[in-house]
């Protein structure tokens, strides 16, 4: 897996690891039928080195991915900076039953909230008519960004936070 950077505002592979799991929201590319881009927000999980998201099966997602697995994952924020972009192949599959998808969706759940609010919402994935999809991306290729990394943005970063004062620095 290449890890591209450019000039050297970039995440170290511990910091990448460490930005995955925190991170709340990735923005999913995929490919329509006609050749368009469809993005969408997802909740994600990163889990042995792949991102994991859940989708309703008849999703545009779940349909792209099985199409063409050529994906691109954004996760980004904006205070600070930084982000991580994603190019892999995705691979879809089906949670046939109750089984499969209750630990997967308290699992991906677990993320954003307690295990038992995790326990509560997992229950609306099931036992809904609606069939569920595993999307499963191995990266072939991932980029960083760190924007604070740059001394110029960090020091507008830091003055705009209010901690850019020579007054505060001297009180470091």
């Amino acid at each position: 897996m290449a890890h591209k950077v450019w000039d050297g505002r970039y995440l170290t592979r511990e910091e990448i690891v460490s930005f995955l799991q925190e991170a709340k929201i990735a923005r999913f590319c995929s490919f329509n039928d006609d050749g368009t881009i469809h993005a969408a927000p997802v909740w994600f999980k990163y889990e042995n080195g792949n991102i994991v998201i859940l989708t309703p099966n008849h999703s545009c997602k779940a349909r792209n991915v099985k199409r063409n697995k050529n994906v691109t994952i954004l996760i980004d924020v904006v205070e600070p900076t930084r982000g991580v972009l994603i190019y892999g192949k995705a691979e879809a599959r089906a949670l046939d039953n109750e089984f499969e998808l209750k630990p997967t969706a308290i699992s991906m759940c677990e993320k954003y909230m307690s295990r038992e609010e995790a326990k509560r919402l997992a229950f609306y994935f099931f036992p809904k008519p609606t069939n569920w999809v595993k999307i499963t991306v191995k990266p072939e290729r991932i980029a960083s960004f760190d924007y604070t990394k740059d001394e110029v943005e960090n020091a507008r970063y830091m003055k705009r936070i209010g901690m850019g004062s020579p007054k505060y620095r001297n009180n470091l």
